[in-house]
């Protein structure tokens, strides 16, 4: 029985691909992990246990201390003792909610926006089922066109618009799309009929992998956007579709890495094609959606608002709009989105503001880290005793274009190193983008690095000068610091811009100024503290053991060096 002075803690937790949980405390986040990072298997989802126990521990808590747990699955409704395996609630008198998976996403924009009203834009690639959100629902049936409504194949959620006001949120839009049912190497579990579904087949298509999206994006800078005339989407009574002809112009499958190198430029073409055709898609939606409403604020969430360059034509494309796109765009969001919906609708209370962090990891003590260090007794070791130290360590070596793993404090939630899990290196040196490439990341030679700057800053080098503290929005670098800005920079000059803040993230906007007092570059190449194939590092240990298999010259943990 909670005392009534005790904290309000409201537990959300996402079982879809790439699971996390989050735990809110009165109203703000006070940690939150997915679950890939724990197990190191990467887009690990399904069962919660691992992530909610990392939780419950972080805080120091039970779940005897939290008032209510909302869930969100893709196409179950999770029992509470067993989802893909024992859950932590079973045998417990616990309040478990289900949310559908649109409305988990819209939450998660909402609750880490700076907006008291908006609107809130959901573009992915397969949602909830219609028969589970109907049951979930069912006083938003009349949202439903006939078309949707009349269909008797198995039909998920594509596009959602909503409207957030007076603490409430409200539906005005929904789309359904039939899943996909055709057998060819562009087929998969996804909608026919949606841009995240269609941009997952492309990536397949290019990479083997649908889940390499982010990839597609990366290469598409280097593809010619006359090679393929043909349209993949179109309109019918305000609803997207998408054209399933297109598929019968590709029939070059790439069926390993040699294959892919092997016809670069085609795939390339393919990657710049259906990145043209995703922007296209996306600015009509918003375009038919924002006449729906009234506000200027706008929240956009859904795996499709990861893609930076689409996002950047958005806020050129609606200047009299204010755009928070989620930093955890993706389902590693719908915890963070379940735990808001428990506070907000479930519980009733007043939205917190949001700090603007997207570090909820936990922290781990000196004990802790020395333990870890003490295995490697190779290693030459030593701890900074004070600020001052560490940074001018740290400077020291990325001057002379030395690779600095960089480990600070709680980790990052969502798909982005923002300086807590972090590589950095020098931005304009001869070959260090292709050293971490091939000797660190392991990974394709194509693949971008993104820029961190100081906020103050950024209107200096980049043309747009946009705020984009979460790494989602693409800008492009001025043509007087092409060279100098060359491992951050595009194929085609653009360049994914992170804007640093002291706010929330003091020790790393300290070392840019540092760098920038030394070698008089604001700016440091960042990417995150993983190999290809692998999660971002969580804990110091898995930090060491991937120094010790990459690379890279210098590891900092906290004040160890």
């Amino acid at each position: 029985m909670l005392k009534n002075d005790s904290p309000i803690y409201v537990l959300g937790t996402g079982l879809s691909h790439d699971g996390s949980a989050v735990l809110l405390k009165d109203g703000k986040v006070c940690v939150g992990i997915e679950k890939e990072r724990i197990t190191r298997k990467k887009h690990d989802g399904g069962n919660d246990t691992e992530a909610i126990n990392y939780c419950l521990a972080a805080e120091g808590i039970t779940l005897s201390d939290i008032s209510v747990v909302v869930q969100c699955a893709n196409f179950e409704l999770p029992e509470k003792d067993n989802y893909r395996g024992p859950r932590v609630f079973k045998d417990q008198s616990i309040q478990l909610i289900n949310i559908s998976h649109h409305l988990a996403h819209a939450y998660s924009a909402v609750g880490t926006s700076p907006f008291e009203e908006c609107s809130i834009m959901v573009i992915d690639g397969c949602g909830s089922p219609l028969d589970q959100f109907l049951a979930l629902h069912p006083e938003y049936a009349h949202l439903l066109s006939e078309d949707v409504k009349n269909t008797q194949e198995m039909q998920c959620e594509k596009d959602s618009f909503y409207s957030y006001k007076d603490g409430k949120l409200s539906p005005i839009w929904k789309d359904f799309s039939t899943m996909e049912t055709q057998k060819t190497s562009l087929s998969l579990p996804t909608t026919m009929h949606s841009i995240g579904g269609f941009y997952s087949a492309v990536s397949n298509y290019v990479f083997g992998d649908m889940n390499d999206v982010g990839k597609l994006m990366g290469l598409a800078p280097f593809g010619n956007s006359d090679v393929h005339p043909f349209e993949s989407f179109y309109t019918e009574n305000e609803r997207l579709f998408v054209h399933q002809d297109w598929k019968s112009n590709f029939n070059n499958p790439s069926d390993d890495y040699n294959s892919f190198t092997s016809h670069f430029s085609e795939y390339a073409d393919v990657a710049k094609w259906a990145q043209t055709q995703i922007e296209h898609a996306i600015l009509h939606t918003f375009e038919q959606r924002l006449k729906l409403s009234s506000s200027k604020n706008v929240c956009y969430s859904g795996g499709v608002a990861l893609n930076a360059v689409a996002n950047a034509k958005l806020l050129a494309h609606f200047p009299e709009h204010r755009f928070h796109f989620e930093p955890a765009a993706g389902d590693n969001g719908l915890a963070l989105g379940c735990a808001y919906y428990g506070w907000l609708e479930y519980l009733k209370k007043e939205k917190v503001l949001h700090d603007g962090s997207t570090c909820f990891g936990r922290n781990y003590s000196p004990t802790e880290t020395e333990q870890a260090i003490a295995q490697f007794p190779q290693l030459l070791t030593k701890k900074a005793h004070s600020e001052r130290e560490l940074i001018a360590s740290c400077i020291e070596q990325l001057t002379e274009g030395k690779t600095v793993a960089w480990f600070q404090s709680g980790s990052e939630f969502g798909p982005r190193a923002l300086g807590r899990r972090s590589i950095l290196a020098h931005p304009g040196i001869d070959g260090l983008k292709d050293h971490i490439n091939l000797n660190i990341k392991f990974r394709e030679d194509f693949r971008p690095f993104a820029p961190s700057i100081c906020k103050e800053n950024v209107a200096e080098y980049f043309e747009n000068g946009t705020d984009s503290p979460y790494m989602i929005v693409v800008d492009r670098t001025k043509k007087e610091h092409l060279d100098t800005l060359k491992n951050v920079t595009h194929a085609d000059g653009s360049a994914r811009v992170q804007t640093v803040e002291s706010s929330w993230n003091p020790r790393y906007a300290a070392l840019l100024k540092e760098f920038k007092r030394k070698s008089g570059i604001p700016i440091l190449l960042n990417t995150s503290l993983n190999r290809k194939g692998t999660p971002m590092v969580e804990t110091p240990m898995d930090a060491l053991i991937l120094f010790q298999e990459t690379a890279l010259d210098l590891l900092v943990i906290d004040h160890y060096i």
